[in-house]
Formats: C-alpha cells, structure tokens, sequence
C-alpha cells in the first residue's frame, strides 16, 4: 500500500464563480446543476435540481460531470461527498462544490468508499477554515494523504463495498415505486374523487365532496394521542432509543446518527409514548419563529429499533386501526391539512401544534369502504417499505464495518463472503 497526494492521483475542480451562474440563468427544462443540497449518502437527491440552458452548458462545459466523478461540499459540510453514475453523465455543478476526478492508478469508486471513512471524513473537517462557516479549497484538498493498494485490489474493495449500496439502492427503488402506487391510488380516491364522479357532491369544510365520503373529526372517532418525555438532564448515550422531531421525515427515512436514547429504568416508568408500530407520527414543535412544516411518518416491524419511544416534540396519533393510520399519513399531506397545522404552528412563538389542534382536524371517516379498502390495500405496502428500509440499515452497518477493515488490510478481500 502506498501513501499519495490526492493532487498525485486526481483533479480536483471548484465549480463555476457567482459571476459565471445566476439565479436568473435557470430555466424550466435543460441541464441539471448539482448543488450542495443535492450531495448525500453515495447518490444525489434528485429534488428540485435548478436546470441550464444548452448554451450555458456548452459556456460551462469546464464543470461537466462524468461517471466516476466525487463531488464535494465545498462550505458547511465539507466531508458530505456524492459519486457521479451514468445517470448524472454530463450534469454541471455549482460554485459551492469541488469535483474529484481520478486518473489512471486509482479507481474511482474505490476513492468514494476512501472518503467514507469515519478518520478521513475527521481529517477533511479538521483541515477546513473558517469558524462559523467551514471552507475548503482545492489546494487544501490536493493534499489530502490517500493510502493506495494495487489497482485490482481497488476495484475488488470497491466491488465488495458496492455490493451492500447496490442490495440498498434496489429496496429504495421498490420502497419509491410502492409509495407513489400509494399517493396515486390516494389521489384518484381522495383528491379526484374518480370512483364518485357519477354520485352527489355536498359542500364541506374540505370543499366540495361526496356524499359518500362522510367526514368526521378526529376528536369525535376512537383515538389516541400522546407524546414522550425525557429525564431530566435530557437524552443520554445508551438506553432506549428516543425518536426526535429531526428524523420524522417520511416513510422509510431513518438518520441512525442522530439517535438520542433514555436510559433503560426511566423508559419503564413512563406510560406514554412508546411506540408499538404502525402509529402516526406527527412532528410537533421547533424551529425558526413564525415557520412551521409538519412532517410525518409510520415506524414498525422493527424499523428503526424494536424497542422506541417519541421525545417531547412528537405526537403519537394512534386511530386504533393500522390501516386508518396508513390513510391518515397520505390525508395528512393533502395541501388543507397542510396549510392548516402550517398557520396554527407558525403563530406559536415556539412554532409548533398541540393536541387539540390535531383533534380538531377534519377527516375522512372509517365508516367509509373506500377508506377502509384504500388502507387494505396500501398497508402490505407500507409492511414491505419498513421491512425494506430494517434490511438497508442491516446493510449499511455490514458495509460500514467493512469499510475501514478492508481499507485498512485489516481484513483480506479473500476473508469476505458476500451474495453476488
């Protein structure tokens, strides 16, 4: 194994100047500009990617990505770093990112996976400048040390390692397709009314609805609606995880890194808040003054923990029926729900809801068959997303352990077994 200068074995690349790329450059439809908002773990978000002209591209072609390519952060979070496939071949990045490219001896994906590692994340920090914004450069990466084997064993590690990212890429991919099956069943029934469109239509407080779809209140139908506490002096290092308003943020979604926990004799002494599975969860409080975006999720079959409670900024919203509850996550995203918590929370001077404004919302009632049939058919989806998503994280903590053994030499290639 042999130590190298990054500048020894790559091109390191800062996107375009403010001057070379404006706001008022973007166009509806065009090339793709990858920005720091876009970098996570290994793939890029695909959500609300500003686009580029043809002639700005060509104008820009010194910052074209190719397959192969690492992406940086270049202010905030400076270790955070993507890797380019044939998907984003030719896309731009911005000004606040440094492209990595590699040259001969080393293998591109290889030098991802390098990056990933917990003491090189650590060392790229602790080279960045800045006090409240840290920054980092191209001189400043150029030299960062990178220890090097052999090109085949590269690529062997890489293979090793993208095994795990491949097994989780796929269950993301079937987990995004079952829940827009969801949302588009949920809009046909709920938003278009297409299975009504030949019956009555009365006016409500959700609008102009059918007459077949009664509505209720949420105070007026069988129900639960608690919230968690923590021990004073707050969260602790081992014990029971605690659920924080940071990580309810869809179905499936999971940050393992931000876990807080109670310890174990304080959890058996609380009787609320804990979390048996297939719950709603409602964000409930926090943020900037006058800002208020709800956000909501479904945890169960062991996803994210066994064993789990709810913090004091979420709601647990149970409507003693798994499949009203799954009903309940998709109607709660309608834009009504919405903007009502999103007017009530903002006014708060800690943004946030409390119980009887989550009582006092409208729905549609369980005595519904087409409520009853929507949550029949969507919860082996929902099951399936959160068996999904306990798999990925099994992976993820497979492959994290890998990662600096087989970097390292700790472990030999010919140690590992893994299913091709």
């Amino acid at each position: 194994m042999e130590e190298y200068k990054l500048s020894d074995i790559a091109e390191v690349q800062t996107g375009p100047f403010g001057s070379q790329l404006h706001n008022e450059d973007y166009v509806s439809t065009g090339t793709p500009i990858v920005t720091v908002e876009h970098l996570g773990n290994r793939r890029f978000s695909k959500q609300n990617l500003p686009l580029v002209s043809d002639d700005d591209k060509k104008r820009l072609s010194k910052y074209l990505l190719q397959e192969g390519d690492i992406v940086f952060s270049r202010v905030g979070s400076v270790d955070r770093c993507s890797y380019v496939t044939s998907a984003e071949n030719d896309w731009l990045f911005s000004g606040r990112c440094l492209r990595v490219r590699c040259g001969n001896n080393c293998h591109p994906l290889f030098l991802y996976y390098y990056f990933c590692k917990e003491s090189v994340k650590q060392y790229i920090k602790s080279i960045a400048v800045g006090a409240t914004m840290p920054s980092i450069n191209t001189k400043l990466m150029a030299e960062i040390p990178i220890l090097l084997p052999k090109l085949e064993e590269q690529r062997c590690i890489a293979d090793i390692l993208s095994s795990f990212d491949d097994k989780i890429e796929l269950n993301r991919r079937i987990n995004d397709n079952l829940e827009q099956q969801a949302q588009a069943l949920f809009k046909a029934w709920f938003v278009d009314f297409e299975p009504f469109r030949d019956g009555e239509f009365v006016n409500s407080v959700l609008g102009s609805t059918p007459k077949e779809l009664p509505i209720t209140y949420i105070e007026n139908i069988p129900h639960n609606i608690e919230s968690g506490k923590r021990p004073k002096g707050g969260a602790t290092l081992i014990g029971v995880p605690s659920i924080g308003a940071e990580n309810i943020k869809g179905l499936g979604y999971y940050d393992y890194s931000k876990t807080k926990y109670i310890p174990e004799e304080y959890a058996q002494t609380i009787k609320k808040g804990k979390i048996n599975g297939y719950e709603l969860l409602i964000y409930k409080d926090g943020g900037k003054p006058g800002y208020f975006i709800p956000n909501f999720t479904i945890f169960g079959e062991g996803f994210p923990f066994n064993e789990m409670y709810i913090n004091e900024h979420v709601f647990l919203l149970d409507l003693m029926d798994c499949g009203y509850n799954v009903f309940a996550y998709f109607y709660m995203q309608t834009p009504y729900i919405m903007n009502q918590l999103n007017s009530i929370g903002g006014k708060a001077a800690i943004p946030g809801i409390n119980t009887k404004d989550v009582e006092c919302l409208p729905i549609y009632s369980n005595e519904s068959p087409y409520v009853k049939k929507f949550g029949e058919i969507v919860l082996p989806f929902i099951k399936t997303i959160l068996s999904n998503s306990l798999e990925n994280a099994k992976q993820a903590k497979v492959r994290d352990t890998l990662l600096p053994k087989l970097m390292s030499g700790e472990l030999k290639i010919n140690e590992i077994e893994t299913e091709k």
